[in-house]
């Protein structure tokens, strides 16, 4: 029978998993926002970048190209670097956003690295439609970000202070994230692979390269461990 799960039930059951986001996005968006005020640009424009674009550290960067030569191909490949991740990202979520219809669409084009950690990891709650859910984190954390750089756009040459090292916001966020995965021994498990491989891979190949290998190695080596990991429990779907 199919799910007639309201969407607003959906958005009550997803918020809850998305405040350390909020708390994350509050500050970096605000930031960005500022700091495309400051280097000249309308908090419009501000808004329709982080509409169109969503792309947290590539809007950082993209400020800078904005600002210089029109240079599409040196955009197109810093993007592609920056982004590339989010390849395995879109491979590992194949099997939990099949069936969710023309959702998937929006799914794709709001991924994030925290919209990612949470439909990877949140469980779904009993009589809520998965589709439903993963749309509304996903919505829930753009919005988070879109109105948050709105802001800052907004108050940006009004206000004026130390923005250096605001950055570990973010880190912080991620940490508070990892210790929810760890409640479950399962993605405890995930989680140790991702420290071992990408410490290995910054050891191996240096600070500016080592994404891609460690995002290869942690694809492969939790493939090979699927069949474990599938023992000791089902997916929370």
């Amino acid at each position: 029978m199919k799910n007639k799960t309201s969407f607003l039930s959906a958005l009550r059951a997803a918020f809850p998993h998305t405040l350390p986001v909020l708390a994350g996005f509050g500050v970096l968006g605000a930031t960005y926002g500022i700091l495309m005020s400051v280097s000249g640009f309308p908090f419009w424009a501000t808004t329709l970048i982080s509409l169109t674009v969503f792309a947290g550290s590539m809007q950082f960067v993209a400020v800078n190209l904005l600002l210089g030569a029109f240079a599409p191909l040196e955009a197109f490949l810093l993007t592609l670097m920056i982004n590339a991740r989010h390849i395995f990202y879109g491979i590992s979520m194949l099997d939990r956003y099949k069936g969710t219809g023309l959702k998937k669409l929006y799914l794709i084009f709001g991924m994030c690295d925290e919209t990612f950690s949470i439909n990877c990891t949140a469980a779904v709650p009993e009589g809520i439609d998965k589709g439903k859910f993963y749309l509304a984190t996903t919505l829930l954390n753009q919005s988070y970000w879109v109105i948050a750089s709105a802001v800052g756009g907004i108050f940006g040459s009004l206000i004026s202070f130390e923005t250096r090292g605001i950055e570990f916001v973010m880190t912080a966020m991620f940490f508070v994230i990892l210790i929810e995965q760890l409640k479950s021994k399962k993605m405890a498990v995930c989680a140790a692979v991702g420290i071992i491989c990408s410490a290995a891979c910054l050891l191996i190949f240096g600070a500016g390269v080592f994404i891609l290998p460690s995002m290869a190695a942690i694809l492969l080596l939790l493939t090979l461990l699927r069949p474990i990991l599938e023992k000791e429990g089902p997916h929370n779907d």
